[in-house]
């Protein structure tokens, strides 16, 4: 299971770091701008879960080639950002965004049950540990947060993830499936509040 976290936050930090190239390319960011924002939105989430969790040292700080990932990667995305169409990258960041929620939301669930929480604060760490990073992103890039817009579902999404890994702990499931059908249901469920519009009355 250990692997698989690891597997798993790799993909969660690459895809937050093409949300913020992408964010911190539209607000017309050089170099250095793009690749200070890929980093607080792709290590963000996972920092605040560790202080919580009192968790040391920070999992980006133990595993420095996540830090060194985002480097290179945004070395290689440079070129390229200028050239993408507005309409691309704002689907690139809803895609790439959905997928890092979904995938820090499980991680997040997953080492707050390792540390033996409470199951509420499990979930919980969880959502923070899927938002902040974003939440993170859309401060340095001058956006209201897109978790306090009154637009599609977003942190509901990461709370019904977070809520299903429990039940199917609850239920006896593998670590494995229940890691992986909270990520599936937090990014489809993102995506499907895109696509379809789906909000919070009120």
């Amino acid at each position: 299971m250990s692997t698989l976290l690891q597997v798993v936050e790799a993909c969660g930090i690459i895809a937050f770091a093409c949300s913020g190239f992408v964010e911190a390319r539209r607000k017309d960011m050089d170099l250095v701008g793009v690749f200070i924002v890929a980093f607080v939105t792709a290590f963000g989430g996972g920092t605040l879960r560790d202080m919580l969790l009192d968790r040391r040292p920070l999992f980006w700080v133990e595993h420095q080639e996540y830090a060194i990932l985002v480097f290179v990667l945004a070395l290689l995305a440079g070129p390229f950002l200028p050239h993408l169409r507005s309409a691309v990258a704002e689907k690139t960041i809803v895609v790439a965004d959905a997928l890092g929620l979904g995938l820090f939301s499980a991680v997040g669930t997953s080492l707050a049950l390792e540390a033996q929480m409470p199951v509420f604060i499990c979930v919980m760490m969880g959502v923070t540990t899927g938002i902040f990073g974003g939440v993170l992103r859309d401060v340095l890039c001058n956006e209201i947060p897109m978790v306090f817009r009154r637009e599609q579902l977003y942190a509901t999404c990461s709370l019904l993830g977070c809520a299903v890994y429990m039940v199917l702990e609850w239920l006896d499931m593998t670590s494995a499936v229940a890691l992986i059908s909270s990520i599936l249901v937090t990014s489809v469920l993102r995506l499907l509040a895109v696509k379809m519009n789906w909000r919070l009355p009120g």
